[in-house]
């Protein structure tokens, strides 16, 4: 079942065409009732066919997306969390929502290697003999009479 259109930022909205929902039997919450409704909800989007995404955010979405990525190129996105089918619903499409923000930050500045100063490097040298000396006093105390 295809579902309504989902904005995710200024100028980028998820097309409902590509999404579909499935209903389930849910674990969990809700006592006997469980055991008749379908509340948990399954919710698969096609990025691909989707047409808002580059290669290159395509390929990062589906990195993100981790263990939730389908071979087929599909993202599976299973919300049980609460007893209500609509809460359940309102979760998967927030959770994608999120998933697809992540995959669209920038990529962290790279690291830049430092050393450490040659002050630090005498500290840490003059701090280890320090306490050497205090462990070396810890042991038996000869005691010659």
């Amino acid at each position: 079942m295809s579902t309504a259109d989902l904005p995710i930022r200024h100028g980028l909205t998820l097309p409902g065409w590509s999404m579909t929902e499935e209903f389930v039997l849910s674990s969990g919450p809700g006592g006997q009732n469980v055991n008749k409704t379908s509340s948990a909800v399954q919710l698969r989007f096609h990025p691909g066919s989707a047409g808002v995404f580059s290669d290159h955010q395509l390929k990062r979405l589906m990195q993100v997306a981790g263990k939730r990525a389908a071979k087929d190129g599909s993202i599976l996105i299973q919300a049980n969390r609460f007893r209500a089918q609509e809460r359940n619903r309102e979760d998967a499409r927030e959770r994608l929502k999120q998933l697809v923000l992540k995959a669209l930050e920038p990529p962290p500045p790279p690291r830049r290697k430092t050393r450490p100063s040659r002050g630090a490097v005498e500290r840490r040298l003059k701090a280890k003999a320090g306490r050497s000396r205090i462990k070396k006093m810890r042991g038996n105390v000869d005691t010659d009479d």
